[in-house]
């Protein structure tokens, strides 16, 4: 199996395309239009959410459910450790998805709003929260990739990352209707 392959590397990839989107999103607020930023933050909040759900749905469970079987114990956690580092990760996602929910609702009000000066106010109140889901991630990335993603190149046989990456795959392939193939891949 090639390193392009496998589970992690993936997963890697899709770090990186978040990264570009949020960026892309960052970079919006420095002009202040309210629908461009909305448009970015929803299109970074549902990749998101897609990258997480593969995580959620795959990622983990493969992990777990191999924790303690292989015959090389040093190249694995224990299964206590692998559960805490996971649930770590798990109250992060939970912590990102509540967060651009709330920015992305902080947003659709200010649509509403006439005055410019309440609607700067309400940018300026999501561009903290996005600053804030950067930081985090940034942290979060660094131990997905230098934790749980190493340990699914190291407890999963050859077979069961090709499945896993398989599945990783038509997760991330997901993407809610309103956003064209277009948009999806250019994020």
């Amino acid at each position: 199996m090639s390193i392009t392959s496998q589970p992690s590397q993936r997963l890697v990839h899709d770090h990186e395309e978040l990264d570009t989107s949020l960026k892309r999103l960052q970079q919006s607020f420095n002009d202040y239009d309210l629908k461009t930023i909305h448009a970015k933050l929803d299109l970074f909040w549902a990749r998101l959410a897609v990258h997480i759900r593969a995580e959620h749905l795959h990622l983990f469970p493969a992990i777990l459910s191999q924790l303690g079987k292989t015959s090389d114990k040093a190249a694995q956690p224990s299964l206590s450790e692998g559960q805490s580092a996971i649930d770590r990760l798990r109250a992060d996602h939970d912590f990102f998805m509540t967060e651009l929910a709330r920015a992305i609702a902080i947003l659709r009000d200010s649509i509403k709003a006439k005055n410019s000066g309440v609607i700067k106010l309400r940018i300026n109140t999501v561009r903290e929260v996005i600053v804030a889901v950067s930081e985090c991630l940034t942290t979060h990335n660094e131990i997905e990739e230098s934790q749980i993603y190493r340990w699914a190149n190291s407890i999963l046989a050859e077979r069961e990352q090709e499945e896993l990456l398989a599945r990783i795959n038509q997760e991330l392939a997901k993407r809610p209707s309103r956003f064209s193939l277009d948009t999806w891949s250019q994020s």
